[in-house]
């Protein structure tokens, strides 16, 4: 599709961070924002500051994401980017059941429940729509520690790369952005929500499939590259930026 001004815009997470981000830029570009969250107090103050619509939502929880579907109506951007850390940040083995489970119920379950929700009828409605999956670098690069995050989120690229092949020649297009560390609730460091957020929403117009950091574009291609060699995994790290 050719920009987002006009369009009916639903946004998971939408209460802070590159949610919220979202929410804003796609106000800023014309397009009328439905937002969801499951912290409602949230959600309720970045819907009537953008004069938006809110859906509390739980993604990890499929009838909750229909109803959101249901609620939206026609859409013609659907931005599934809920999320969360969890807990236990240490190896795999030292991460509880209890946190496997919401993790990925929440970052995996959350796009998957989308999708489910949301391309049947963007297909059955015929125009021109767009998905757009909020990854992480995470997710194509493997960090050592980080708990169940990054295992999820790896889940959630090889989703996204799933339903662009299978939307292929189909007027649904698919996008994933896959940030660095950004400034959010999830971290006081890191770049601008609100940058991440043009970027990612620019892929809707350029046809751009996955935004990685340029930084760290050699180490996602490295590592590729040392598991198809069958060497032992070395913790990723950015390219110096002054070379």
């Amino acid at each position: 599709m050719s920009g987002v001004d006009g369009a009916t815009a639903v946004v998971t997470g939408a209460g802070s961070g590159i949610g919220r981000a979202l929410a804003e830029s796609l106000s800023e570009r014309g397009a009328r924002p439905v937002l969801a969250d499951v912290d409602g107090a949230a959600l309720n103050g970045v819907a009537t500051r953008l004069d938006a619509s809110a859906v509390v939502t739980d993604v990890s929880v499929p009838e909750e994401v229909e109803r959101l579907a249901r609620t939206a109506g026609d859409v013609d951007v659907v931005c599934l980017n809920a999320g969360v850390v969890g807990a236990d940040l240490g190896a795999p083995w030292e991460v509880s059941a209890r946190d496997w489970e919401r993790v990925f119920a929440v970052n995996v379950g959350g796009v998957v429940n989308g999708l489910r929700a949301f391309v049947p009828r963007l297909l059955a409605s015929g125009r021109t729509a767009h998905v757009l999956i909020t990854g992480s670098l995470a997710g194509v690069a493997t960090f050592p520690g980080g708990g169940a995050y990054g295992p999820s989120k790896h889940a959630v690229v090889a989703v996204a790369e799933h339903a662009a092949m299978a939307l292929s020649g189909t007027p649904v297009g698919v996008s994933v952005v896959c940030p660095a560390l950004v400034s959010t609730g999830m971290s006081a460091e890191g770049v601008d929500a609100a940058h991440v957020a043009e970027r990612a929403l620019d892929t809707i117009e350029d046809g751009t499939f996955a935004v990685v950091d340029e930084q760290w574009r050699d180490t996602v291609v490295a590592g590729a590259r040392r598991l198809a060699s069958g060497r032992h995994p070395a913790p990723p790290a950015p390219t110096d930026p002054t070379r």
